[in-house]
């Protein structure tokens, strides 16, 4: 049985300021007429029942949750007590899911990025789960086809043992590398032996609360009680002992150091949306390369990003701005620059 982990406690303040604390990157219909998160359940829908489709979020966010995800049961709406990095939230809702579903298999999934091959990526963890059933004690990743020297992603390198599964390969991590420079970047994308790690995992449930409780002790045994307790104590004990778990990645805790470790190279179309150059690259532009969200009217301009949630915007005669306008800001700089617009935020005290 296949369950799903969709993570969606981040804050996504590089998208400040339509993304905010209050209502954060994986809750706005950056790219199209779905909200991140909605599109990251459809796409998994059609293979996953939405009954075994699970959000691990913070309190702050359930109601947005349920706003958005109106079939998903209550119950699976897990939430952390405070933001401590994916070790302690897989922890948590390895736990939770297991109440339910016992000996699952179990696929994670970030809840902001997008993935345009669909059919494919749900062919791929098709026959994720078909290895899974026959390596019980394997972990899987998902490795992204790398087809630029992208210094912002972590990459996967490849070792030499690999296997044919459903056509689809599957092979053994030799290394998870950090972010590179330029240069070695190019490196990775020139031998063709390195992946982008786009944060995606499966495995049996069992075998990652074992992996957890050898390699993340303190977070498992902090987290334990929660196998057995009542349901109408569920939430008071993961409040109560959740402050216990160690603030570190499932990359760090156990990735790193468990030795059965597999990737299976994805030419999904993938991309995680981190800031507001990569959502460019999905938006339509007019003739003149504008992008317009909202309510914009633009007269001889060129290259421009207007987004407009409450106003009416008209701009004229300019070229390669952006124009970014919310209940609370109107945020107007060189695109150029787009990217620097946290440092904008942090610099004027918002």
């Amino acid at each position: 049985m296949l369950t799903a982990l969709i993570m969606a406690g981040g804050k996504g303040t590089r998208f400040w300021p339509l993304s905010t604390e209050e209502k954060p990157k994986q809750f706005l219909n950056l790219i199209g007429k779905e909200t991140m998160i909605q599109m990251t359940v459809n796409r998994i829908k059609p293979i996953i029942p939405m009954e075994r489709i699970f959000v691990c979020t913070g309190e702050r966010y359930v109601e947005l949750v349920k706003e958005q995800l109106p079939e998903l049961p209550e119950r699976n709406i897990i939430i952390e007590p405070e933001g401590r990095n994916t070790a302690p939230c897989i922890t948590l809702s390895a736990l939770v899911i297991n109440r339910y579903y016992k000996n699952a298999s179990m696929v994670v999934l970030p809840s902001d990025h997008l993935i345009r091959r669909e059919d494919k990526f749900r062919e791929i963890i098709k026959a994720a789960r078909e290895f899974l059933n026959d390596n019980n004690e394997a972990i899987l990743t998902l490795g992204m086809t790398a087809n630029r020297a992208e210094t912002g992603y972590g990459y996967i390198k490849c070792g030499n043992e690999s296997f044919v599964v459903d056509q689809n390969r599957v092979i053994k991590v030799d290394s998870f590398v950090e972010k590179p420079n330029k240069e070695k970047a190019k490196e990775y994308l020139l031998s063709g032996n390195y992946l982008w790690n786009g944060g995606m995992f499966m495995w049996k449930i069992d075998n990652i609360l074992n992996q957890l409780k050898k390699y993340a002790t303190s977070t498992y045994e902090a987290l334990q009680p929660i196998e057995n307790v009542r349901e109408e104590n569920l939430q008071r004990v993961i409040d109560n002992n959740y402050k216990n778990t160690e603030a570190i990645s499932i990359d760090y805790a156990v990735l790193e150091k468990s030795s059965d470790i597999y990737v299976m190279p994805s030419d999904i179309a993938w991309d995680d949306i981190g800031s507001w150059n990569s959502m460019e690259r999905y938006r339509e532009k007019d003739g003149n390369g504008n992008i317009e969200v909202g309510d914009v009217n633009q007269l001889n301009t060129n290259n421009n990003l207007i987004i407009s949630s409450t106003k009416k915007i008209i701009v004229s005669d300019i070229e390669d701005i952006y124009v970014i306008e919310t209940d609370e800001n109107i945020v107007i700089g060189k695109k150029s620059n787009i990217d620097k617009i946290k440092q904008i935020k942090e610099s004027v005290g918002l």
